[in-house]
């Protein structure tokens, strides 16, 4: 069993960088060769993924955050390598998600065991902008929010979202947008609209409540034109899900869908996918897991 473990040092203010050794050597005895990846941007990380692939890897866990597992994502859709993660992360959404473990060394003991085990299970992915994402593309407001918390040096976690939220409240106003789909077409002014393949983004909020990353579909939220006010009242229950009762929110489910309209920022995973228009389709069972 060939393993590698890559790593995102500064992923979680530091928190990667700290816990690789302790990780690597939680894995180390349910393998017979572990490479351990250390990058620090997207292009080494990719580089190194694809060396370790062409000397025959089996299993790639990704010790990060969020934008980690985007970049893994990426590397084992394609080589259909399986993957495996221990969230390390200020959001963790994706392991969120999959009920992996939120303690890191439980993560790695519980990706330890299902190695030993040759456990697999395969999900739906997304597919945008010739990226792959696992968990929720974003356009418009909550898009704008994920640019705006990017840039934020502090607060750390969840709570950066939080001041995002309030700096973009200010400004922003719905924006016509086009949403086809498989099913339907809405032509609309739209707050915001979040396209699921699971439940959550931007450190647990529960955007697409209901998405399930083995039904071959997505859940998609559209949050129409919504004043200041409705978003104010919305957003608490974003956490929770409750947001899907408010009269401006509407949410639909599609395997095909083509977004276009204002020249709108796109997010996916939390990393950035360039503007409105785009094409999005669901990928049934096209990422292998442990697990």
């Amino acid at each position: 069993m060939h393993a590698a473990l890559a790593v995102h040092p500064a992923s979680g203010n530091g928190a990667a960088g700290r816990l690789m050794e302790s990780v690597a050597a939680r894995l180390r005895p349910a393998v017979d060769r572990l490479d351990v990846l250390v990058a620090n941007t997207v292009e080494e990380s990719r580089a190194l993924m694809t060396d370790s692939g062409a000397a025959g890897l089996d299993v790639l866990v990704v010790l990060g955050g969020d934008g980690s597992v985007h970049e893994g994502v990426q590397f084992c859709a394609e080589s259909g390598v399986a993957l495996g993660v221990v969230p390390a992360g200020t959001g963790n959404d994706f392991g969120r998600a999959l009920g992996i473990p939120e303690e890191p060394h439980k993560a790695a003991d519980a990706v330890a065991r299902r190695i030993a085990a040759g456990n697999r299970r395969r999900i739906d992915l997304g597919r945008a902008g010739g990226e792959w994402f696992a968990t929720v593309l974003c356009s418009g407001f909550d898009a704008l929010v994920t640019e705006r918390a990017n840039r934020l040096r502090w607060p750390t976690g969840p709570r950066r979202y939080d001041v995002a939220i309030l700096g973009e409240l200010a400004a922003f106003q719905p924006r016509p947008v086009v949403l086809r789909t498989d099913v339907e077409t809405l032509e609309l002014d739209a707050t915001m609209i979040a396209v699921g393949n699971t439940p959550f983004y931007g450190g647990g909020m529960r955007i697409c409540p209901d998405a399930d990353p083995e039904d071959g579909r997505f859940d998609v939220t559209v949050v129409g034109n919504a004043t200041r006010r409705d978003l104010l009242r919305m957003l608490p229950g974003v956490r929770s899900g409750r947001h899907v009762a408010h009269p401006a929110v509407r949410t639909l489910k599609a395997t095909e869908i083509h977004l276009a309209g204002s020249d709108l920022p796109v997010y996916a995973d939390g990393e950035p996918l360039g503007r409105l228009p785009i094409d999005i389709t669901c990928v049934p069972g096209a990422l292998t897991l442990l697990g």
